[in-house]
């Protein structure tokens, strides 16, 4: 999108906006503003929040970062010896253009790598096998201190891929100092990851790290809501990276130790993570092998860091025809995976894992909540007291969000195209909506369109069925009923 073109979207929704404010008489609303009390609360917790987040985001990418990074090089220095980089790499329906490219980045990081390299392809269809093999064969760097190993198996699932391919890189006796990455088949890593991450595990407390991530998808409004996604991610990543304790380990790349991820505990629950839910019993986990590695490494207390000035490249398709289609696909996979794991990693209790950590990870749950409360709200007065709310509330929307996507855009050091602030507000109300469903939904995955749930007859699946959306509407019922009270319509 052209330069010019990017700032008439911005004149014309501002003209909206100016419109929608001038469209409502002066005094109109006055006799409504017990009902808005609900969006004025939630408001001011969310941006609150925002800020918070925001502020530490800032103190960490200038003050913390630079210093944490400072001293990790200097103890890295000091080492007389390099430790071994191994790369585990999964790919799995990827074409062949993009495979390409990720192997052809994955060999010059590889061959980068001072203390030497181990790369483990994990792969199913035999195409992938020979591909690889000749990208390796046709690389312009010296490869001598790479080994490659292709593991071809049997397309049962990636959490047995990775188990599989981490007993293989456990048999090699890993020492503290060697690192470990894990990479998803569409996600080029930095020439220099090897560099850029080994220094920070010179201490022992830090167990794994994540970086920043870029992402390549054809232009469209999927495309512009991919990168509003990753330009959030930035914010968050970076405000809980003060905390020493990512939310995530993101699937598409990330780095470990090498001697805590070939642990058998660590494995055994990447391969067979579970809960036992009091509705729905046995969850076994399909997806999320990321929230899983998180889990592990939470529980036993070490450091997760983020590295805001490191990014890797990932290669993005819209998953079906239509935009709302394939953003509520991909929501229903990432907050099932969020949610699945929150509720744990909450036992383990703020003195455990760190105040700050641990409010971020209620504050998931809790924001599903407070974020349907307000177009609730809205509706509600709007149909029993006045309509010309509506406006009021589209205004407010308009400018909040457009102003939110320009302290979005400091994070980045860049501008927006005008989509922003509509794709914000979807992701928030739409993805409170999905965070809902999949609550009381846990055993429904569908990213790979299975339930999991035990074995059941067909009654049992409709009784569980039926239950999550009884307790579901239920719920929905209290918060209406929550915000009825709450705004004097009763």
């Amino acid at each position: 999108m052209t330069r010019p073109s990017v700032i008439l979207g911005h004149v014309l929704y501002l003209a909206v906006l100016a419109l929608l404010v001038l469209s409502i008489p002066p005094g109109a609303l006055g006799h409504v503003s017990d009902g808005l009390i609900v969006v004025g609360v939630v408001g001011a917790w969310r941006y609150g929040w925002a800020l918070v987040n925001y502020l530490r985001a800032l103190t960490y990418i200038h003050f913390s970062y630079p210093r944490l990074k400072a001293r990790a090089q200097a103890a890295h220095a000091a080492e007389p010896v390099h430790g071994h980089a191994y790369f585990l790499i999964t790919s799995y329906k990827i074409d062949t253009d993009t495979t390409r490219r990720v192997y052809h980045a994955l060999f010059r990081a590889a061959a980068a790598a001072k203390g030497g390299a181990t790369i483990v392809a994990s792969v199913v269809d035999t195409s992938d096998l020979r591909l690889i093999r000749r990208v390796h064969s046709l690389m312009d760097v010296p490869m001598g201190g790479v080994e490659l190993v292709i593991d071809q198996i049997p397309g049962t699932g990636k959490r047995d891929a990775l188990a599989r391919s981490l007993r293989l890189i456990g048999r090699q006796a890993p020492s503290p100092r060697d690192i470990l990455l894990l990479v998803d088949g569409d996600s080029c890593v930095p020439e220099d990851i090897v560099a850029a991450s080994a220094p920070f595990f010179t201490d022992p407390t830090v167990g794994a790290l994540t970086t920043d991530e870029a992402v390549e998808i054809k232009p469209s409004l999927f495309g512009d809501w991919f990168a509003l996604r990753f330009t959030q991610r930035q914010m968050m990543m970076s405000s809980m990276g003060l905390s020493g304790r990512v939310l995530t380990l993101t699937g598409r790349m990330s780095v470990f130790r090498a001697d805590l991820a070939t642990q058998p505990e660590f494995i055994r629950l990447v391969q067979h993570d579970h809960i036992d839910h009091w509705r729905l019993g046995r969850v076994d986990f399909l997806t999320g092998d990321d929230k899983s590695t998180w889990y592990w490494l939470l529980q036993r207390g070490y450091r997760m860091l983020y590295l805001p000035d490191v990014t890797s490249l990932s290669m993005e398709t819209q998953p079906l025809p239509g935009f709302a289609d394939s953003a509520v696909t991909l929501m229903i996979r990432w907050f099932g995976n969020m949610l699945r794991t929150n509720g744990r990693a909450l036992s383990l209790g703020p003195r455990r894992i760190g105040l700050f950590t641990w409010w971020s990870i209620l504050d998931q749950k809790l924001g599903i909540w407070t974020t349907l409360a307000g177009p609730i709200s809205v509706a509600l007065t709007a149909l029993f007291v006045e309509p010309l709310v509506l406006p009021a509330y589209i205004a407010w929307v308009m400018a909040t969000r457009y102003v939110f996507c320009w302290v979005l855009a400091t994070v980045r050091g860049r501008g927006f195209p005008i989509t922003y602030p509509l794709l914000l507000y979807f992701s928030q109300i739409v993805g409170a909506g999905v965070k809902s469903y999949v609550l009381f939904r846990l055993d429904r995955q569908r990213w790979t369109r299975q339930s999991t749930g035990f074995a059941a007859p067909a009654l049992g699946e409709r009784l569980r069925a039926f239950g999550s959306t009884y307790v579901h509407v239920l719920a929905l019922g209290w918060l209406t009923f929550g915000v009825m009270l709450l705004s004097g319509l009763v």
